[in-house]
């Protein structure tokens, strides 16, 4: 009997060790991002329904609790109250109809608004009922509320509210309330007929958030819309839309309530290669007054990783008339300072080619902020290596100077010098590199996969000298501790 409660008590201790040694690994893994958003485990996909409420922001996203593939997909959920470090919670919805299936009446991403003036009429006490619109494959537009603050959520018993049709291919409702028309509008990816060429976006109208009224459609774009005003920083006085497609691109305009129109060319957001379904959060307090954006590092590997997905990290978007039209610009949200740990600084250094004086050489670290302004004076080409090691010299982050563009992993973005310089700020996280040049006039964003314990940088120049105006290195503390 001794013996037997001996082995007994081994077995206790040795499960007791067995998880508290997993419980460290969790959200601790090679590839695991430490301060962007991804699940514990399995695959996530697009972000959607971005709502701020209450004094928490809302991160809805797709989600397979089966596994690090792309179906069976549901709306995961996390919460954060500064927009970097996250909660995670239950499952927000499932499939509808109860469905099993890998594809049918799965989910694809829409949007979540405050119900201010209780048009659903589903209103409790005074919290404000929360309406989230979302597409169930093969099974129309639908609806679900949250009459307790995002905590839970109730199917609209009315469903479908735009009933699915097998040619239009309809999906990614993004919905909000236009002011002037005193009236919902709805924005949805849509075909206008069978043929693919009339691909685009359909602008509907709603006054009770549950019939919906067509009224027009631009051709041109893919899945994932957004759609948001945005006052113009250099005249105050102006407000101009901005339309986003699933890929990054955009058109700047004018929105009536049922028509946009276009003021500009399509234009690139991000030249990465894994940047991809970005949205906005919904009811950000005027006194904030910034337009947040994330979006989801489509493509990312994660080798031998319980999890399959991140999302980038949150940017503040501007809007700015330069002297050839509107612009979008992307930068971190200022909130990446809290987690900002050891400083290094330096000011005014010249750099020579040739001549081993690699001024960053003492920086060793898996994540890191990076914040620089570069005069080119005589240089051909300028960078970075990071994460290099005595085996490999790591990830290029390369300005070139004749042909004015900025390469990273094999990917290249027009980039002008402003007064002969160049402005950096990169995000660099265990899986991923985040690059914001001139004030986030360009952006990179990509995912890697670089070696385990390669923690070097190198700050580079060739064909001529180059003077570090000012740089500023921060490691970057985990969100997740």
């Amino acid at each position: 009997m001794r013996n037997l409660a001996n082995i007994f008590l081994l077995l206790c201790i040795s499960i007791i060790f067995s998880a508290s040694k997993s419980d460290k690994n969790i959200y601790n893994e090679q590839y695991r991002p430490q301060f962007h958003f991804s699940p514990e485990k399995n695959f996530q996909g697009e972000p959607g329904g971005l709502v701020y409420f209450d004094g928490t922001y809302h991160l809805f996203y797709l989600y397979n609790p089966q596994g690090n593939e792309q179906e069976y997909l549901h709306w995961g959920h996390a919460v954060s109250t500064d927009l970097v470090h996250w909660e995670n919670l239950p499952i927000a919805l499932s499939p509808d109809d109860n469905s099993e299936d890998k594809d049918f009446c799965t989910l694809y991403p829409g949007s979540v608004i405050v119900d201010e003036l209780n048009h659903l009429g589903k209103q409790q006490n005074d919290i404000k009922t929360l309406v989230a619109f979302y597409t169930s494959k093969y099974c129309g537009q639908r609806i679900a509320f949250s009459t307790d603050k995002g905590n839970s959520w109730i199917r609209y018993d009315g469903n479908p509210v735009i009933a699915f049709d097998k040619n239009d291919d309809a999906r990614d409702p993004k919905v909000f309330w236009h002011e002037a028309s005193q009236s919902y509008i709805m924005i949805l990816y849509r075909k206008t007929s069978e043929d693919d060429k009339s691909k685009g976006v359909s602008f509907f109208t709603s006054k009770n958030l549950v019939d919906w009224e067509y009224k027009s459609h631009i051709y041109g774009f893919n899945e994932r819309p957004d759609l948001f005003p945005m006052q113009v920083s250099n005249r105050p006085e102006e407000t101009k839309w901005v339309l986003f497609d699933g890929d990054g691109s955009y058109l700047v305009g004018n929105f009536d309530g049922e028509n946009f129109s276009p003021e500009s060319a399509k234009m690139l957001s991000d030249y990465g290669s894994n940047y991809y379904a970005s949205h906005t959060w919904s009811n950000i307090p005027e006194k904030d007054g910034r337009v947040v954006q994330i979006a989801w590092m489509q493509g990312g590997k994660y080798p031998q990783s319980p999890f399959n997905g991140q999302m980038t990290f949150p940017n503040e978007l501007t809007l700015t008339k330069f002297n050839f039209g509107y612009k979008l610009t992307r930068k971190p949200i200022k909130e990446a300072e809290l987690l900002h740990g050891k400083h290094y600084k330096w000011e005014n250094k010249n750099l020579i080619p040739g001549i081993n004086q690699n001024i960053v050489k003492k920086v060793k670290g898996d994540c890191l902020h990076i914040i620089g302004e570069f005069d080119l004076k005589s240089c051909s080409n300028f960078g970075f290596f990071i994460r290099n090691s005595r085996k490999t010299t790591g990830t290029e982050i390369l300005y070139d100077v004749k042909r004015g563009t900025l390469s990273v992993m094999g990917v290249s973005a027009p980039l002008e010098p402003v007064g002969n310089k160049i402005t950096l700020e990169i995000l660099i996280d265990r899986a991923s590199i985040e690059v914001f040049a001139n004030n986030g006039q360009t952006v990179l964003t990509n995912s890697f996969t670089p070696e385990k314990g390669a923690e070097g940088l190198l700050l580079f120049c060739s064909g001529g000298e180059i003077l570090v105006d000012r740089l500023d290195i921060y490691k970057m503390n985990s969100i997740w501790k």
